[in-house]
C-alpha cells in the first residue's frame, strides 16, 4: 500500500517539473578581467536577455586577469550544462586547448574581442583592434607628433598584437618621425613606470598612445608630477563616460578611441547560432575617435544609452518575477490534486502523530514537576542564579542592516587606496554579487555602491586636507584618485569648494 503511494506521488511530481514553458537558451560568459569596459559589456548581455524572440539566461564568471582561473570557470560554466560559450581569452595560447575541448563536446563557442591561437570557434564578435591603431597612428600624425611613443598592453593577449600592428604600419610610412614602443601589461602603474624612464632617459615624446585609457592615467599622472603637464599629448582607447570620454573633457587626453561594445549583438549572435539561424562567422563592430570637438555629444549619447541599458535590466528583473508567477500558476491545478493525495495520507499520519503528542506533553508535565520544585527551593534558586546572566548585561543585539554597513564600511576603507578597485572585487569581500551589492547599498544609503565608495574617498581626503601637509597630488593618490584633476574636479561637487580653498579656509564640511 504505501508503495502504491509513493509511485503515485512520484509520478504526479514529474508531471508538476514537466509543465514548463519554451526553450531558455543558457549562455555562458567567461570575462577575462574587468573593468569599466568589460561591465559595460555585462550589463548589456543581461539586459537583452529577454529583447529577442528566444529568451536567453546568461551567466558571467571573470577570471581577474587570471588564466587558469578563467579554464577552471569554462570547465564550471560547461558542467553546468550551458548551450553555448562566450570568451574573451587572457591569454591566447594558454586557452586554445581548453577551447577545443568545449567544441569536442558539441557546445559552440563565440570568441568576444580576443581570439586564442587555434580555429576551434564558431564565431567572432568585436572590434577591430586593428583599425583601433590605425586610427589612433592617424591622430597621432594630424596632432603634428614628431616624437611618438606607444605603450602596449600585454603582448600575449591578441588585442595588443593587433593594436601594435595597425599603429606600427601606419608609423612606418612616416620615417621622419621619431616612434618608439614599449610593452606593458595593461595597468596605470607599469605605464606611469614606463613614462618616467622615458623622460629621465632624455626621450621626452610629445605624442603617447596608449593601448587603454587605464594606461593613459597613469602616463599622465607621471606627466603631472614631473611638472609637464601640457607639454605631451595623449591619446587612449576604451572611450567610456566617468573614464576615457571624461578624460578628453578634462583636457587629460587629446583623444580615445571608442572601443565597441554592444553585448546585445552577442546575445543575439549566440541565438542566431543555436536557433539554426544564418549568421556571419566574422563580426566587426564599428568604433570611433573622441576628441575635444565631438566630445561633449559623445558624452550625452553614451549616457544616455547607459541609462536606457539600466531601465532594461530592472524590466527583465521584473520578467522573471512574473514569469516565477505564471509558472506557479500552470502549475496550480495538479498541485491541487497532489495536495487532495496528500490530505488523506495526512489524515492517518496525524492520528498517530496525536497520540505520540499526548504521550510527549504527559513527559513535560512530570519535567515541569520536577523544574518547579529546584527552583521553589530558596537553596536551589540560589545555586541556580550562578549559572545565570542578567538581562541588563547581555549585549543588545545588532540589526542586520548595522552589521552590513559595518563590515562594508571597513572593506572599503581598508582597500580605498587602491585605484582599479572594482565593484565585483567589493562584492566578493562582502560575499555578494554585483546587483545584490548594488541593490543592499542602494536601500540602506540611498546611494550606488560607486557613488558611495567615492563619497567615502572625499571624506577621508578632507581629514588628510586639514590633518597633514601633504599636497593635493599626494592626497588624491592615496585616497584612490587616478589624477588630481580628476579628483580637484569631483571635491568641488561634493563640497562646493576646491581642496586648496578648504585646506586655507579650514571649513568643515557641515559648514
Amino acid at each position: 500500500m504505501k508503495q502504491g503511494v509513493l509511485l503515485i506521488m512520484t509520478v504526479m511530481a514529474l508531471g508538476l517539473t514537466a509543465c514548463t514553458g519554451g526553450k531558455t537558451y543558457r549562455i555562458g560568459v567567461s570575462q577575462c578581467g574587468g573593468g569599466q569596459w568589460r561591465e559595460k559589456v555585462n550589463s548589456e548581455m543581461l539586459a537583452a536577455q529577454h529583447l529577442y524572440d528566444q529568451p536567453a539566461e546568461v551567466s558571467i564568471a571573470c577570471a581577474n586577469d587570471n588564466t587558469q582561473r578563467q579554464i577552471a570557470q569554462i570547465d564550471s560554466l560547461v558542467d553546468s550544462g550551458i548551450d553555448l560559450l562566450v570568451v574573451a581569452p587572457n591569454e591566447s595560447a594558454p586557452i586554445a586547448s581548453t577551447i577545443a575541448k568545449v567544441r569536442e563536446k558539441g557546445i559552440p563557442v563565440i570568441y568576444f574581442d580576443r581570439k586564442a591561437t587555434n580555429d576551434h570557434y564558431t564565431a567572432f564578435i568585436g572590434g577591430s583592434n586593428q583599425e583601433a591603431g590605425s586610427i589612433a597612428a592617424r591622430y597621432a600624425i594630424e596632432l603634428g607628433g614628431q616624437h611618438v611613443l606607444e605603450i602596449t598592453g600585454s603582448m600575449a593577449t591578441s588585442p595588443a598584437l593587433e593594436r601594435h600592428e595597425g599603429f606600427a604600419t601606419i608609423m612606418s610610412e612616416h620615417p621622419a618621425i621619431n616612434y618608439v614602443c614599449k610593452e606593458a601589461d595593461w595597468t596605470s602603474d607599469k605605464a606611469c613606470s614606463i613614462m618616467e624612464q622615458q623622460v629621465k632617459a632624455g626621450q621626452l615624446p610629445d605624442v603617447v598612445f596608449c593601448h587603454n585609457d587605464g594606461m593613459a592615467t597613469g602616463v599622465y599622472k607621471a606627466v603631472v608630477e614631473l611638472g609637464l603637464e601640457g607639454k605631451v599629448q595623449i591619446i587612449g582607447i576604451d572611450g567610456l563616460p566617468g573614464e576615457g570620454i571624461e578624460y578628453v573633457q578634462l583636457g587629460h587626453q587629446v583623444g580615445s578611441y571608442i572601443y565597441p561594445t554592444h553585448g546585445e549583438k552577442i546575445v543575439k549572435l549566440a541565438l542566431d547560432i543555436l536557433t539554426g539561424q544564418p549568421y556571419e562567422r566574422e563580426n566587426i563592430l564599428n568604433g570611433m575617435m573622441v576628441t575635444p570637438l565631438n566630445v561633449n555629444l559623445v558624452d550625452l549619447n553614451e549616457r544616455e544609452l547607459m541609462e536606457q541599458n539600466t531601465h532594461m535590466i530592472t524590466i527583465n528583473d521584473k520578467l522573471e518575477d512574473y514569469f516565477g508567477l505564471y509558472n506557479a500558476q500552470r502549475k496550480m491545478l495538479a498541485a491541487s490534486m497532489v495536495t487532495i493525495l496528500l490530505l488523506t495520507v495526512s489524515v492517518a499520519i496525524a492520528c498517530r502523530a496525536w497520540w505520540q503528542t499526548r504521550k510527549t506533553i504527559r513527559q513535560r508535565q512530570s519535567m515541569n514537576e520536577e523544574q518547579l520544585l529546584f527552583y521553589t527551593d530558596a537553596n536551589s534558586r540560589k545555586i541556580a542564579e550562578i549559572f545565570s546572566t542578567p538581562q541588563e548585561k547581555l549585549p543588545a543585539p545588532k540589526k542586520q542592516d548595522t552589521l552590513f554597513a559595518e563590515q562594508l564600511n571597513d572593506a572599503i576603507r581598508k582597500n580605498m587606496s587602491n585605484p582599479n578597485l572594482k565593484m565585483e572585487e567589493l562584492g566578493e569581500k562582502m560575499g555578494l554579487g554585483r546587483v545584490q551589492l548594488y541593490r543592499k547599498v542602494k536601500a540602506i544609503t540611498g546611494v550606488t555602491p560607486v557613488e558611495l565608495l567615492r563619497k567615502m574617498r572625499l571624506q577621508e581626503a578632507y581629514v588628510l586636507l586639514g590633518s597633514t601637509t601633504k599636497t593635493v597630488a599626494e592626497i588624491a593618490f592615496e585616497v584612490g584618485f587616478n589624477t588630481p584633476g580628476y579628483f580637484s574636479k569631483c571635491f568641488k561637487e561634493e563640497y562646493g569648494k576646491l581642496p586648496g580653498e578648504i585646506r586655507n579656509g579650514g571649513l568643515c564640511p557641515s559648514e
